[in-house]
């Protein structure tokens, strides 16, 4: 996994997520993979930019998300590009859903837990803060395991 700086090609953000850091800077993660290892190579490569690191990365699918995560360093922006999927968010207890349509986006604030499922094929881009970013079980569990990178996590 590494940092590519001013990469001229076209970068395919289903597989190569782009951080953009401090300075205003974008850099396509090349090599990325979720691979513990290489979560935690990204994150130490861009732990200078703490708090204000964002990935940028398109995720595809169709069906219910397996996970619920929330993200204590920032909001996360989920843009709906194809399909339809509906963004879940555990407003302490209560359900709070938002249905996305093409060119529809949702920002699932700093802290707040929130799973997407994709009602039939679909895809989504998101930014997210993803420094600190937890995660726990679909099945209503409400015991928490610390990813503890800054970077991608599905949305």
């Amino acid at each position: 996994m590494r940092l590519v700086n001013h990469e001229r090609n076209a970068i395919d953000l289903r597989t190569t997520p782009v951080h953009l850091g401090l300075g205003s800077r974008a850099k396509p993660v090349e090599g990325f993979a979720w691979d513990p290892e290489v979560l935690q190579a990204y994150s130490a490569a861009v732990a200078a930019d703490g708090a204000e690191g964002r990935t940028v990365a398109i995720f595809d699918g169709d069906g219910p998300g397996d996970h619920w995560e929330r993200h204590p360093a920032g909001d996360e922006l989920v843009v709906c590009l194809t399909g339809a999927v509906t963004v879940t968010r555990d407003g302490n207890g209560a359900p709070d859903r938002v249905v996305l349509g093409p060119g529809e986006a949702t920002v699932n604030p700093a802290g707040t837990w929130h799973v997407v499922d994709m009602t039939g094929p679909a895809s989504i881009l998101t930014i997210t803060a993803g420094l600190g970013t937890d995660h726990r079980p679909r099945t209503g569990d409400r015991r928490t395991g610390r990813v503890g990178t800054s970077g991608p996590q599905a949305p």
